[in-house]
């Protein structure tokens, strides 16, 4: 749409660049035409982790828990991903800062198995086959690595290392990149997994839980957490951001 705006709508513009800090056409200027005053609730709604008596993460490392929830297999919204990576290289992010958190959203697909591997014990159990709980001399030493370069375990990995300890060697070096490289300071690595998790295309629990332990570890506070989760919360406008631009063209091209 390219009408020119109220003052309605111009006002709410300029609220929303004076809040959030951007502008995007490509994302906001059809929703901001057909529902005003719908975008105006959305920017109370996303502008509370910002405002100075909520905000406890820095913008910079808010951008990039934007990114992790856009690029995440579960969601991969370009509009945003390029718009929040543009904001966080104005924030100071560097490019090894983005690319690892594109790393870390990238094991995502590894809980297909944490989450039915241990389905598969259950259902060899029931028939007579059950797999045995011992690990080998192996299996440990692939485990102590484990901990050794993550800081921490979790049951969520004993199947996948039981049933197959040459894929969980292969999934630990593929998702050990980021850590190696480790440009991202360990609790904003654990924020962009929580991101991750806890984003409502996937809510992976126990990832989840896993991931607010370590952030606690790291030193992270109740309102840092409570803040990653506020950020992902967003992503739901995406219904409005994706949808409106073709009821945008619809309307107008029946108007023609």
């Amino acid at each position: 749409m390219n009408e020119k705006l109220t003052p309605h709508q111009a006002a709410i513009k300029e609220a929303f660049i004076k809040e959030r800090g951007y502008w995007s056409t490509e994302i906001w200027e059809d929703v901001l035409h057909l529902d005003p005053d719908f975008l105006k609730a959305y920017l109370k709604f996303s502008a509370v982790p910002f405002q100075k008596n909520h905000s406890h993460i820095d913008l910079k490392t808010k951008e990039l828990i934007y990114i992790a929830f856009d690029v995440a297999a579960t969601h991969m919204y370009q509009p945003g991903t390029r718009q929040h990576m543009e904001n966080a290289l104005g924030y100071g992010a560097t490019p090894e800062e983005i690319m690892e958190v594109i790393e870390l959203a990238s094991v995502l697909g590894i809980h297909t198995a944490t989450v039915a591997s241990p389905i598969l014990m259950e259902v060899l159990a029931e028939n007579g086959t059950p797999v045995d709980a011992e690990l080998t001399p192996r299996q440990k030493g692939l485990k102590q690595v484990f901990i050794d370069e993550r800081g921490y375990w979790s049951e969520m990995w004993d199947s996948v290392l039981l049933l197959d300890p040459d894929f969980f060697e292969a999934y630990l070096e593929f998702s050990g990149v980021a850590f190696k490289h480790n440009h991202l300071d360990p609790k904003i690595r654990e924020f962009i997994c929580l991101t991750v998790d806890a984003a409502a295309t996937h809510l992976y629990e126990p990832g989840i839980r896993v991931h607010m332990r370590n952030a606690l570890q790291y030193g992270a506070t109740k309102e840092e957490i409570m803040e990653v989760l506020e950020l992902a919360s967003t992503l739901g406008i995406h219904a409005a951001t994706v949808s409106v631009p073709i009821l945008s063209r619809l309307v107008n091209k029946g108007n023609e």
